[in-house]
């Protein structure tokens, strides 16, 4: 018998061996398939994880500087807004930010409002937002068909929109918007652009202020401060009165009104949002200048504020590598969990194969007074403890693939599964029944033949 045929030889046996204790053998491999299961699912919760960070990356562009308005409803409560007057985030602070601060490569700031849009008898809430070109170019969002404003629109506030993948479906169903007119709050306005279409996420929403882009009309935003809203069109002697007010505010404020010229509406209401702008983003020209930028940013700001700091200045970046490195670190539990359920799993192949060895002292005994070496007994034990974990590695395989999609359709969390996790968990089982088969192997091969054939 040469070398070959003596090889599957005593991998016939062994293979015999495993279908003759098939019970004992699934209990041996419970541990390795669970543990497979559990790596796979864990690697795949991790990639779909790092999968969100880099789509929110995505949408809130890339080397951003997010600036938001602060407004208190209590000046007793914030001494940063008692007593002093700030004409709060205007156009004329973008246009400072452009023009000074050397590092910045974009400004796009951002005016947005509720309003009702109507074509054709149809009648949906929508959002207006008031924007620049740059604020496409901030956010790496493209246009599916039609064109960006144009300077003599943003200068003229033309009666122009760019609309949402969702409103274009809503409204325009399978004809072409592209010149065609759609109502948001009292103005009629022409749409000249469809956004290309974008998900995003419930929590970038929340925890990054990133709009929902399918569902917005955008429009130039000379033309939301002339035919929709314009904050900043409240007196400076009502502010100031109201400013100096103490106690709670509750005076009568500006509000505009989608479709309504500014101050031809009024509310009472606890407070005044007296800021031109909802938001302006800050797009820096390298990552490395961050800090150092909106830095330079607080301080022109709080200067041109009359030293109210009624802003915050975000950088989304950071939010997102802090955010990063939470998952990572749960990440990291969970596979160290995974693992240990491979090693458990080890163990318990360990244990079975030892006790298989005691079990069957005196078969391996003839096997030894027959002729076979020490090398064929333990060639048999290794191959009988490699094709369980073998086995309940492609089992596991299965099982952690179908746990993820179980993941996935009931919580709403992203998995995806990888080629390199499978390849990974199967080569971990693989090693696990190599390395803690070896020493039942061993202990089988060192038995002696005539103390074998005697033992009962």
């Amino acid at each position: 018998m040469n070398y070959l045929e003596k090889y599957f030889h005593n991998l016939n046996i062994a293979f015999e061996a495993v279908l003759a204790n098939r019970f004992r053998s699934i209990l041996t491999a419970l541990g390795i398939i669970f543990g497979v299961a559990a790596v796979i699912a864990m690697l795949a919760i991790g990639n779909g994880a790092q999968q969100e960070i880099l789509e929110q990356m995505k949408m809130v562009g890339v080397n951003n500087i997010i600036i938001r308005p602060i407004y208190a409803e209590d000046d007793n409560r914030d001494e940063r807004f008692r007593g002093r007057f700030s004409p709060g985030l205007t156009l004329q602070d973008v246009e400072s930010i452009r023009r000074i601060v050397p590092t910045v490569q974009r400004v796009s700031p951002e005016v947005e409002i509720s309003a009702f849009a109507m074509k054709s008898g149809i009648r949906r809430p929508v959002r207006v937002a008031g924007v620049t070109p740059d604020y496409f170019e901030v956010f790496s969002l493209g246009l599916s068909r039609g064109n960006m404003f144009t300077e003599q629109q943003l200068k003229d506030g033309a009666p122009v929109a760019i609309i949402g993948n969702n409103i274009r479906a809503i409204f325009f169903g399978n004809t072409d918007p592209i010149g065609r007119q759609i109502k948001a709050g009292n103005n009629w306005l022409t749409v000249v652009g469809v956004v290309e279409d974008r998900m995003v996420t419930e929590d970038a929403v929340k925890s990054l202020g990133v709009s929902e882009f399918n569902n917005v009309i955008y429009t130039p935003v000379q033309t939301m401060l002339l035919r929709f809203q314009d904050r900043s069109a409240v007196k400076i002697e009502q502010i100031q009165q109201m400013r100096t007010r103490g106690g709670r505010r509750g005076g009568v404020v500006v509000m505009g009104f989608p479709g309504g010229s500014a101050g031809n509406d009024q509310e009472e209401v606890k407070y005044e949002n007296y800021h031109q702008l909802d938001r302006v983003v800050v797009q820096v020209q390298n990552s490395d200048q961050l800090t150092s930028t909106a830095d330079v940013i607080r301080r022109m700001l709080i200067r041109r504020h009359n030293q109210v700091e009624d802003f915050e200045v975000i950088i989304p970046e950071l939010l997102l590598e802090q955010e990063q490195r939470t998952k990572d670190i749960f990440n990291i539990v969970l596979g160290a969990i995974a693992g240990i359920s491979l090693i458990v799993g080890g163990i318990g192949i360990m244990n079975i194969m030892l006790a298989s060895v005691m079990e069957r002292t005196k078969e391996i005994g003839i096997r030894l007074a027959v002729g076979a070496k020490k090398t064929d007994v333990v060639f048999q034990f290794l191959s009988e403890s490699t094709m369980i974990s073998v086995a309940g590695g492609i089992t596991g395989i299965f099982m952690g693939i179908g746990l993820s999609r179980s993941i996935m359709h009931f919580t709403d969390i992203l998995t995806i599964v990888s080629l390199s996790s499978v390849i990974i968990s199967f080569g971990v089982a693989a090693t696990v029944g190599i390395v803690f088969g070896y020493m039942p192997a061993k202990k089988a091969a060192a038995k002696d033949p005539v103390s074998s054939l005697r033992y009962e």
